[in-house]
C-alpha cells in the first residue's frame, strides 16, 4: 500500500509540474502587462499568473512529500506556510539571468524554496 501511495505522490507531483509550463520570462511578460492597482485582482490574467504560482508551490511541496514519505531527504523543507509578497516574488524572477529565465515557473520555484528553506544535512 505504501508503494501504491508514493507511485501515486510520483505521478502527482510530474502532472502538476508539466501543468505549470509557463516560463520565468513568459510570467515576467504576463506581469508587467498588469496595472499595479486594486482592480488588477479582477482581471483574468492577474488570476492566470496567481494559479500558475499556487500550482508550482503545490508541485514543490508534493515533491518534498513524496521525498519525506519514501524515506529520502527531500531538495526543500518549506514551512507549512510560505508567505511572500507579489514584490517579492517579482523582484525574485527578475534576479534570474535573462538567459536562464526559459526555465519554468515550477523550476525557479523549486530553486528559490532549496535556497530559502533548504533540508539540514
Amino acid at each position: 500500500m505504501k508503494k501504491v501511495t508514493l507511485i501515486l505522490a510520483a505521478v502527482a507531483s510530474l502532472w502538476a509540474s508539466g501543468a505549470s509550463a509557463m516560463t520565468v520570462q513568459e510570467f515576467l511578460t504576463s506581469a508587467s502587462r498588469i496595472p499595479r492597482n486594486p482592480t488588477a485582482l479582477l482581471r483574468s490574467d492577474t488570476r492566470r499568473l496567481m494559479n500558475e504560482v499556487q500550482q508550482a508551490f503545490s508541485a514543490v511541496r508534493g515533491e518534498q512529500d513524496a521525498a519525506r514519505t519514501a524515506g529520502r531527504r527531500p531538495a526543500t523543507c518549506m514551512p507549512e506556510k510560505v508567505s511572500l509578497s507579489a514584490d517579492a516574488l517579482l523582484a525574485r524572477f527578475n534576479a534570474i539571468p535573462p538567459a536562464r529565465r526559459s526555465i519554468s515557473v515550477t523550476q525557479a520555484v523549486r530553486e528559490w524554496m532549496a535556497a530559502e528553506h533548504p533540508c539540514p544535512d
